[in-house]
Parts: structure tokens; C-alpha cells; sequence
């Protein structure tokens, strides 16, 4: 299966993101992608973090749902929204969820995940706290992919920070996982230190296939990602890189060698609790 991880760098505006996605998009499905995965933040990153709390859709219904829903028929895609804002239910007063959507070649919704690890750093230089205006998902999430290949993936869904959380991914595995998405907005200082080390880790030791998008850049705001949203096989090698800016990374994933690679070392079923 060809896959697509889109890199982004968002600004401050909604419409210009979804624009600067639909090109990238329309770019991988000509390339005969059959999935692709936007980054965390695809639509917005604004001034402030509270920035988020105007744009809160309600689950099913509002312009960045639409337009993920139309996009993914349109291309005939399966296509998951990195993250996008939705309200609160029952509503909490000025929090939103991070949500990551996955939307069927149909334009059917068939997933939802709440990022569930929520980011805290402080180094006398920066600060970050995405506690103060996102609330916590609690719930890991898997949907199934039948692929052109005739093979049904399993996905495991996850968000940036949850990277640094491997009992989540371990969980996702032994339900069956053999692919895990990562939609991030990695910070330079954290991404230069961790992000291909975590993202390599995670696919080794659950043996799957990891795909990366990833923000990339100095964006509008003044914050910058460090990108290099990537696909990782589940031997842990790096299929596709892309270090900086708006792009696609193309990669095809194949079931048969990571099958292959599973019976060789059949680690998941040498685990002792």
C-alpha cells in the first residue's frame, strides 16, 4: 500500500491550511497514494493556544469536517485530519479536544481519536502547556483499512506527545496493529532530540509500520516544528524523510515482508509480564 505523510507548515488562517493541504493531497493521490495522513495542526496554528477554542467544531458537523469528508471522496482517499479542534461533550469551559478524524475514500467518518497525552515543557526559554485549553482523550483507538492489495491493515491512531508513551503502541499491537499514525507538531528543540529515535523505536518494537506527518518550519506565529515527517517500516528503517517545508513523503508499505519479518523474529510473542 502506498502511503502519504503531508508536511505542513500551518499559518494563523484557516482557509489558506486547508488550501496549501488540498494541493498537497490532490499531490499524493496522483502519486496513487491510497492513504494519507495530515499533520497535527493541518488547519491552524495560531497566535495564541486559546486561538483554538473560536474555531471548536461539534463532532459530525462544521467547515473543517466537511471539508475533510468532501476531500477524501473527491480524491478518493483514506484520508486522516492530523488534529482539528472539536467541542467538548458535555461541554468544559475553555477546553477543546485535539481530535485526530479518519475519513473513508467514501467520505465516511469512521474513527475519532482524542490526543490523549497532553505536552508540558519549560526550558527558561520556551513554555508550552496544552492542558490549559485541551482536555485529555481517554480512550486508544484502531480502525480497519482494506487496501487495494487485498490486505486489511489495522491502524493504531495516536497524536505527538503520546510518541513518548509506549504502552499505548504496545496496546495497539497486541490488538492487532500492524500500522501506527503519528500526526505531529513536534517543536524543534524536542523533535531535533527524539523524533526519529521514538518513531523508529515504536515501529521495532511493535513491529509495524509507522507513518509520520509532521509540521515543518518557521510558521506565522513565530513557533518553529521540526518537521521531518517520515515512514518507518517495521524493521525501523526510514522509507521516506522530508527535513523541512511543505511536501509529501511517499512510501509503499508491504504487508507480505512485514509478515515476513514478524515470523523471523517473533518477538511480540516472546513477551514475559
Amino acid at each position: 500500500m502506498k502511503v502519504a505523510a503531508i508536511q505542513m507548515v500551518s499559518g494563523i488562517e484557516v482557509a489558506p491550511n486547508l488550501q496549501a493541504a488540498q494541493i498537497l493531497l490532490a499531490q499524493a493521490a496522483a502519486n496513487g497514494a491510497e492513504l494519507a495522513v495530515l499533520p497535527e495542526y493541518f488547519c491552524v496554528m495560531g497566535r495564541r493556544d486559546t486561538d483554538k477554542l473560536a474555531l471548536a467544531e461539534p463532532l459530525g458537523s462544521g467547515p473543517i469536517q466537511d471539508w475533510l469528508a468532501r476531500t477524501a471522496r473527491d480524491l478518493g482517499l483514506w484520508l486522516v485530519g492530523g488534529t482539528l479542534p472539536l467541542a467538548c461533550e458535555p461541554p468544559q469551559a475553555g477546553r477543546v479536544r485535539n481530535a485526530s478524524l479518519v475519513f473513508s475514500p467514501a467520505g465516511e467518518r469512521v474513527a475519532v481519536y482524542d490526543k490523549m497525552h497532553l505536552f508540558r515543557f519549560h526550558d527558561g526559554e520556551r513554555a508550552y502547556d496544552e492542558a490549559a485549553v485541551l482536555a485529555p482523550g481517554d480512550t486508544p483507538v484502531c480502525f480497519d483499512l482494506p487496501s487495494n492489495d487485498g490486505h486489511r491493515w489495522r491502524v493504531g491512531l495516536s497524536i505527538c506527545y503520546d510518541l513518548r508513551f509506549p504502552e499505548l503502541y504496545r496496546r495497539y499491537a497486541t490488538q492487532g496493529a500492524d500500522l501506527l499514525l503519528v500526526p505531529s507538531a513536534f517543536t524543534f528543540v524536542t523533535g531535533q532530540a527524539h523524533w526519529e529515535v521514538l518513531l523508529r523505536a515504536r515501529a521495532i518494537e511493535n513491529q509495524c509500520g509507522v507513518v509520520a506527518p509532521a509540521q515543518g518550519g518557521v510558521h506565522e506565529n513565530g513557533r518553529r516544528t521540526w518537521g521531518h515527517s517520515m515512514v518507518v517500516d517495521a524493521w525501523g528503517e526510514v522509507l521516506g524523510v522530508r527535513a523541512e517545508g511543505a511536501g509529501v513523503v511517499l512510501a509503499e508499505l508491504d504487508p507480505v515482508a512485514l509478515a515476513a519479518r514478524r515470523r523471523q523474529l517473533p518477538a511480540l510473542e516472546h513477551r514475559r509480564l
